[in-house]
């Protein structure tokens, strides 16, 4: 949420039903999200880790809508405490919330906001799972979710959004997420992959995905729920400012899929299927903050450099050895701190506050403050989601064994396997047997 959405409103404000139905559509938007998000990292894992991996994004939908209700909604936007963290009883649990209490000085129901935010909380950490794919234990990831949300998350949701936390009082602009959900996601994600390590075989054994389709289709979701991410942000639809993100949305996501494409296509010679999914989804990262703070023409800018930049960025896993699985760090934290920053030179004044970037007259100031806020919450995420990653692989593993993740982790933690390939059919192929004293064929790893 943007600085200055509780103070635009009428002093008196009143229930909007027009508002509150839609920030209800927004939120639902969100939240098919993280099943999205479920298809687009399961397809680009290998068949034996397919289940897993979904499953490692729709645990969060379970365990931090419970936390949200408990504690999570007055850590995040109750009371302010110096800045750093909120609290308010009368959210714990949320059984002291009027029918009817509005938002500050908004037109929604306290419940509609808090419903709206649970949607971001959820889809956070769902992010991380990524850059784990095929290698860590279910328990222990779902024990992760939530201290990493309790310790990190709920409180950078405060810094950043809360009308106390102290990075909304300097003035750091994020729209809808860029460092409260992506920056922080993808250092998180870094952090926990320097403690879990490597796959077995990375860099040696071929690890394409399983199915391209999935991509796709849990792109094109991530794309659709992403409107709601960002136009219902502003909290409300009636001076204009959500139709300008919602199409900066959809301007940045086309031009970063068209620079993404761009770049593969010099860089490797094809135009792949791959690449146009994740140049979309590196767009819908990079705009995320600045949606409200851009015009089309910067969407576009931001939407370009941010296909090019993550693009390049993903191969740095291989220069540097370490192993994001399915390139969390490069989209995630690289265009979030892309689109974070390039507010200070992009943003025009013009639409949700009258912040100007550089381009636009405003000189420095605000890239420095938004400079301040990428470091921080960067650097905040990285240690702690660091040092929790090590307690939990210290008191419980946080891996897997060697032979259950070259057998899949779909077997060893869920007993399942994603595709029934012995009830596929009765072919010749599938009936054809090894002849009496000949040497098996050896199976290729999925």
């Amino acid at each position: 949420m943007p600085p200055g959405i509780l103070t635009i409103a009428a002093d008196k404000a009143t229930l909007s039903p027009a508002n509150t139905g839609f920030m209800l559509i927004c939120s639902a938007l969100v939240m098919i999200m993280t099943p999205g998000l479920a298809f687009f990292y399961g397809g680009m894992v290998r068949v034996k880790s397919v289940l897993n991996m979904l499953m490692m994004s729709f645990i969060s939908l379970g365990i931090v809508t419970i936390l949200w209700v408990l504690y999570g909604f007055g850590l995040a936007f109750g009371k302010d405490n110096g800045g750093v963290i909120g609290w308010d009883s009368a959210f714990a649990g949320m059984g002291h919330i009027g029918l009817t209490q509005l938002w500050g000085t908004t037109s929604i129901p306290v419940y509609v906001f808090a419903v709206f935010q649970l949607m971001f909380a959820v889809i956070t950490p769902a992010l991380i799972s990524g850059a784990l794919a095929d290698r860590v234990k279910f328990t222990a990831w779902a024990l992760f979710i939530a201290l990493w949300v309790t310790i990190v998350y709920f409180p950078v949701a405060h810094w950043v959004w809360a009308d106390g936390g102290w990075l909304f009082k300097l003035g750091v602009i994020d729209f809808a997420g860029g460092t409260a959900v992506h920056i922080n996601a993808g250092a998180a994600a870094l952090g926990v992959i320097l403690v879990v390590g490597k796959r077995i075989g990375f860099k040696k054994d071929p690890m394409r995905p399983h199915s391209l389709p999935l991509v796709m289709l849990g792109a094109g979701l991530l794309w659709f729920g992403w409107f709601g991410f960002n136009a219902g942000s502003w909290l409300n639809n009636d001076d204009g400012v959500a139709a300008v993100a919602f199409v900066n949305t959809q301007v940045a996501t086309a031009a970063a899929m068209l620079g993404w494409l761009a770049y593969e296509k010099i860089r490797h010679g094809s135009f792949t299927t791959l690449g146009a999914a994740s140049g979309a989804v590196a767009g819908l990262v990079a705009i995320t903050p600045a949606c409200g703070a851009v015009s089309p023409l910067g969407a576009i800018a931001i939407g370009v450099i941010a296909g090019v930049l993550c693009a390049m960025a993903v191969g740095l896993k291989y220069k540097f050895g370490y192993d994001d699985s399915l390139d969390v760090v490069g989209v995630h934290l690289v265009g979030g701190v892309i689109g974070s920053l390039l507010i200070g030179i992009f943003a025009t004044g013009g639409v949700q506050s009258d912040a100007k970037g550089l381009l636009y007259g405003g000189g420095f100031a605000q890239l420095g403050k938004q400079t301040v806020g990428v470091v921080c919450v960067l650097l905040y995420s990285l240690v702690v989601s660091y040092v929790l990653a090590k307690a939990i692989d210290l008191v419980m593993g946080f891996r897997v064994g060697e032979d259950e993740e070259i057998a899949g982790v779909d077997q060893a933690a869920h007993a399942e396997t994603a595709y029934d390939f012995a009830g596929a059919g009765g072919g010749t192929a599938a009936r054809k047997t090894t002849p009496l004293g000949e040497t098996p064929t050896k199976k290729v790893d999925a």
